[in-house]
């Protein structure tokens, strides 16, 4: 397996640590092709994930509650596969933006890069897709 993420999405100022999804399947009503609009043929994507935090990993948030100490990334896993059950998207960016969101509830991460990428919907590319790196948003 090839790490997508060799280069950290974010250059740290100080210890990280990267917790890593490569590659979940998910069949998705997704696209704005017309071919792609059909809920019985959704679009195979491959999401992959990459979630910084400090390290050692904090054990407890900026307002003093507790954190487990490491990032959950089944959470985010069982996230990505309940797309399974959304409605037609038109836009990867937009399942983008609601996973980051769903990301950033992990008070442990300080910056996450999301890759999406439909294999199948050309057949001269291998893929597809959008990737995205945000930062914590400030209060």
């Amino acid at each position: 397996m090839t790490d997508r993420f060799s280069t950290p999405a974010v250059e740290a100022a100080r210890d990280s640590a990267r917790a890593l999804l490569i590659g979940v399947e998910v069949d998705v009503r997704c696209g704005l092709h017309p071919w792609e609009r059909h809920a019985e043929r959704p679009n195979r994507l491959i999401v992959d994930v990459e979630m910084t935090s400090d390290w050692p990993v904090p054990t407890t948030a900026p307002d003093g509650s507790p954190l487990p100490g490491y990032v959950d990334y089944d959470r985010v896993r069982d996230h990505i596969l309940s797309w399974r059950d959304r409605d037609h998207v038109d836009l990867l960016e937009t399942l983008i933006d609601g996973l980051t969101g769903f990301i950033f509830e992990d008070a442990a991460v300080t910056a996450c890069r999301v890759r999406i990428v439909k294999p199948d919907i050309f057949a001269e590319t291998a893929g597809a897709g959008v990737e995205v790196t945000r930062r914590r948003p400030r209060p």
